[in-house]
């Protein structure tokens, strides 16, 4: 590999895999198998986390090998990614659960997650050794 290209794709495939597959099934076994109970509740919440997750791994992957830049994308970088996608879709419906979620709270939260990650990045640039 390239010292100054991204990670490839497959190295993501099985961790995307089990998450996904994992959160999907088990989503659908709390939603059409249990009442909305505390734990269950909670239990959706993490598994939405693992599902989102799971599904976007590949596509943080692969956007990160496609747009470069200039310090090289770590496998942590590119998991860290679709964690930060999975907590803002679960924050979206835990949000929309007390009916406070509106167009410009997504805006904002999506706007604060992405700055978060713009700052991280910028200091793992800061720290990166070739």
């Amino acid at each position: 590999m390239n010292s100054h290209s991204s990670p490839p794709v497959k190295d993501f495939v099985f961790a995307a895999l089990f998450l996904a597959i994992v959160g999907w099934i088990g989503l659908i076994a709390i939603v059409f198998r249990t009442l909305p109970t505390l734990g269950p509740r909670w239990l959706f919440f993490f598994l939405l986390v693992f599902a989102i997750t799971g599904s976007m791994l590949p596509v943080t992957a692969f956007l990160n090998r496609r747009f470069p830049t200039s310090t090289p994308t770590r496998r942590v970088t590119v998991i860290r990614e679709a964690l930060l996608i999975g907590f803002f879709i679960a924050a979206l419906a835990w949000l929309q659960l007390f009916r406070v979620l509106t167009p410009t709270l997504i805006i904002f939260l999506a706007l604060g997650i992405g700055f978060v990650e713009w700052m991280t990045r910028l200091w793992e640039g800061s720290r990166w050794e070739p």
